[in-house]
């Protein structure tokens, strides 16, 4: 009896090992039943010390406004190897010569290209397993900026760094009187753009709004302003410069001119444009422009205003004795 008892507990624990393990396998999800192996995907060569120094040395860094030139004193230092630090001075061909490596083209390079172009020749030549270099301009020998034209004190100026077109005319004394209000600045080697044209407004805040960076080696040309003439019965015959925003007005011309005389023929004035040296003549309703019945218009440069004589005066004087007096009129900027 005791063997039976035995077997029959042995048979219901085998029952329900089994059933237990039946309830496991249905809980287990379908996908997780087969095995499918994961594809990895393929390993790629890992990029040499090398090609990532010399991918450094020709990728261009942030943009800098000062860059290497012939003439430049570089300190070049290499971390823990302090016999290989060096003082050189550019040579006009652009390079620097400098211990194991000899010549290295530097020049329209900024500090930071310079280094990983001297670190990559330090690698490729098995000199160094690990370079780190650092240059640091101690001297700018070269690119002062040109400011020429109508300032008080023109000339070249020194400048470590990018600096704005208010403090350079600043620098170089400020506007003279007959001014031109339209700036050109010439940018130097390697700037995409060559020329840019820069409106200098009288009004603080559009100057402010107009004021752009000069680089180290650019040009700064600042015109004279045109001349407009007036001649004929005014109380002072002369030429003027357009410095308000470098335009002019037919009543702002007269009111520099002090006004026209009693003895004037304001319907007979005449304005005369020089356009590439060819002259051409129309009425001037100055009368009516006076009284605000015709729009004051406005004038270009070498335009002449002529405000005939009354009486027999005015039949003396024709349009080639006019332009003759302008051409020899005096100016009357800033009075």
């Amino acid at each position: 009896m005791r063997g039976r008892s035995a077997i029959s507990v042995q048979r219901s624990a085998c029952a329900c090992l089994t059933l237990l393990a039946g309830l496991l396998f249905a809980c287990v999800p379908a996908s997780a039943q087969k095995f499918q192996p994961k594809v990895l995907p393929p390993v790629k060569d890992a990029p040499t010390v090398g090609s990532a120094l010399a991918a450094n040395a020709a990728k261009p860094s942030g943009k800098e406004s000062l860059l290497i030139g012939p003439g430049d004193l570089l300190h070049v230092t290499v971390l823990r190897e302090p016999e290989l630090e060096q003082r050189a001075r550019v040579l006009d061909s652009g390079n620097v010569s400098l211990p194991l490596i000899g010549d290295v083209h530097v020049a329209g390079l900024d500090p930071a290209q310079a280094s990983a172009t001297i670190e990559a020749k330090y690698l490729v030549g098995n000199y160094l397993k690990h370079p780190s270099v650092s240059v640091f301009v101690e001297e700018y020998a070269t690119q002062p900026v040109a400011v020429l034209g109508q300032v008080e004190k023109p000339g070249t100026y020194k400048i470590t760094t990018a600096r704005t077109l208010l403090d350079l005319l600043a620098m170089a004394g400020g506007l003279t009187p007959i001014a031109d209000r339209h700036i050109m600045v010439e940018r130097g080697p390697g700037a995409k753009q060559r020329e840019e044209r820069v409106f200098l407004s009288n009004r603080s805040d559009d100057a402010l709004m107009a004021n752009v960076m000069v680089d180290p080696g650019d040009t700064i040309l600042v015109p004279k302003a045109g001349i407009v003439y007036v001649l004929g019965d005014v109380g002072r015959p002369g030429g003027y410069a357009m410095e308000n925003e470098s335009r002019m007005t037919v009543l702002q011309a007269i009111a520099l001119a002090a006004g026209v005389n009693k003895t004037a023929n304001e319907k007979k004035t005449r304005v005369i444009h020089n356009v590439n040296g060819a002259y051409s003549e129309e009425l001037l309703p100055l009368r009516k422009i006076e009284k605000g019945e015709a729009p004051d218009e406005l004038l270009q440069a070498n335009d002449v205003i002529y405000v005939p004589f009354s009486f027999v005066k005015n039949v003396v004087m024709g349009t080639s004795s006019i332009m003759a007096s302008a051409s020899s009129a005096l100016i009357y900027a800033g009075r």
